[in-house]
């Protein structure tokens, strides 16, 4: 593709997706999902805020040293110290950007800001200045753009471009805007902004009133050329455009749009199921193109017209997002060899020692279940891939006594440190009682902040995945577990996030 056909995708999971309530990631996590976004060939990864936190800043080092391909790039206030915690953070990378900001809408720069337009268009300038002594590429972001004045707008774009950003960023903050005002407002700023021609317009939109995707695309219709996004569309609040709602929009009707972006379609599913698995943030059944409905046919109708044709209910294919729409043949008595072949084909690259503990789980699971599914696969092998290193607690043993007239009791017997610990306890349910065990057995009283459990496939003998956030001493882990049996899995993913701890 040349400099001009394609759309550049800003990913910004791991700072504005990871400001989600509950959705925290731990250094290694996020590396994890950096390197697939790179896999995907994602143009941008914003890795993170810098000046905000050792740990932000941390992060954000290692990804710029690690991650080769795309551009890794540190947000920053228009503000000095912010300016150098992101250019330090990012100095590693081999192609690298400086991301900053400053709010100018009316409401914004009163209420929030204190300032007048005219010193928020200086701070502006400045940040972009001080910017560029840093790094040769450098985005502004006119924070809350879709309520500010337009003239205004038009007047602090010309002056950061003078200044030398290279990417201008237009973002929808509050998810105000809808599709023809947004596309109008870009319209008007690649016609009459002096220096269009030489930078690149961006959106960036959030999801309150669900427009996010269709106000994404209505900017790339009226000139913008980068779309900043997050895996499943995770963000603050309603969240963020959705990465692979835009991608696969632009792929499945490019006759209409006539443009496209450079981003490996066939991972996307892998990546969501990263970011969900990573995050706890459960994707609804009937989300666009990652739901677990999305390429389901349950009507009589749509069945009979899929097996005739399979265009008569379905724009794209299972295949293109990385999926595979048949059903998993393996069972107790698969090899490894099949196994393998398997979890290679679902775009895993498995270590020895990864591959032998999820087809020792895979045996477990095949004796209690009638069928696997692809989905099974992923969750048991993505569980046991984060398991392969040293863990302080290990589930030994749990037994449940529980009843509609009794009170429900757990006892459990843990390794802990090399050492069996045995202990009993009860509870308002059987999940209440064995995470009262663990946390006497551990001598650990965190607290807990969300449980979620959630089915990986259908039917009575679904694997169950569960997910725990704890706080404990100033510290929130989130902590992940999957099992055919609910109370398990919640045992597991307990025991994980501390651990974690």
């Amino acid at each position: 593709m040349t400099e001009e056909d394609y759309v550049r995708i800003f990913d910004t999971t791991l700072r504005d997706g990871e400001q989600c309530p509950g959705a925290a990631m731990s250094e290694d996590e996020k590396l994890e999902i950096a390197r697939h976004l790179a896999k995907m060939n994602v143009d941008v990864i914003e890795a993170g805020f810098p000046v905000s936190s050792p740990v932000q800043f941390k992060a954000v080092e290692r990804i710029a040293r690690e991650i080769e391909g795309p551009i890794i790039t540190g947000l920053a206030r228009s503000l000095r110290v912010d300016i150098e915690a992101a250019a330090n953070a990012i100095k590693p990378a081999k192609r690298k950007r400086i991301h900053t900001f400053i709010a100018s809408s009316p409401i914004h720069m009163k209420h929030k800001l204190g300032k007048t337009p005219s010193e928020v268009l200086q701070m502006a300038i400045e940040a972009v200045k001080i910017a560029r002594d840093f790094v040769d590429d450098v985005e502004f972001s006119p924070e809350d753009g879709t309520r500010s004045d337009w003239e205004f707008l038009r007047e602090i774009c010309e002056a950061v471009i003078e200044a030398g950003a290279t990417t201008i960023n237009v973002p929808d903050t509050v998810g105000y805007t809808v599709p023809e005002k947004y596309g109008e407002l870009f319209k008007f700023l690649t016609t009459y902004v002096r220096g269009a021609d030489k930078i690149i317009f961006s959106a960036h939109c959030h999801n309150d009133l669900g427009l996010a995707t269709a106000n994404s695309l209505s900017a790339i219709v009226n000139g913008a050329r980068q779309v900043e996004c997050t895996i499943n569309g995770i963000g603050e609040r309603a969240g963020n455009t959705a990465m692979e709602e835009v991608v696969m929009a632009l792929r499945t009707r490019k006759e209409f749009y006539g443009i496209a972006t450079r981003i490996d379609t066939t991972q996307i599913a892998k990546a969501s199921y990263l970011v969900k698995n990573i995050t706890g943030m459960t994707v609804q059944p009937n989300k666009a193109i990652v739901g677990a409905n999305a390429f389901a046919h349950e009507s009589g109708i749509h069945q009979d017209g899929v097996i005739k044709n399979r265009e008569t209910y379905e724009i794209m294919t299972p295949q293109s997002i990385g999926l595979d729409s048949n059903r998993m043949v393996l069972g107790r008595h698969s090899g490894r060899a099949g196994f393998r072949d398997r979890i290679i084909r679902l775009g895993f690259e498995p270590k020895t020692d990864e591959l032998e503990l999820a087809y020792t789980k895979f045996l477990e699971i095949a004796d209690k279940k009638k069928e696997i599914f692809d989905e099974d696969i992923i969750s048991l092998f993505t569980d046991q891939h984060r398991k392969t290193g040293i863990s302080r607690y290990v589930l030994e043993y749990f037994h449940i006594s529980t009843g509609s007239k009794t009170v429900p009791t757990a006892t459990i017997k843990l390794r802990v440190d090399d050492v069996i610990m045995e202990e009993s306890a009860t509870g308002d349910g059987p999940v209440d009682a064995v995470f009262k065990a663990i946390e006497k057995a551990t001598k650990l009283e965190p607290e807990l902040a969300k449980l979620l459990i959630s089915p990986v496939t259908e039917g009575k003998d679904a694997l169950a995945e569960a997910s725990v956030t704890l706080n404990l001493n100033g510290k929130r882990v989130v902590g992940k577990g999957s099992s055919t049996d609910i109370i398990e899995a919640s045992a597991l993913s307990f025991i994980d996030a501390l651990n974690r701890l």
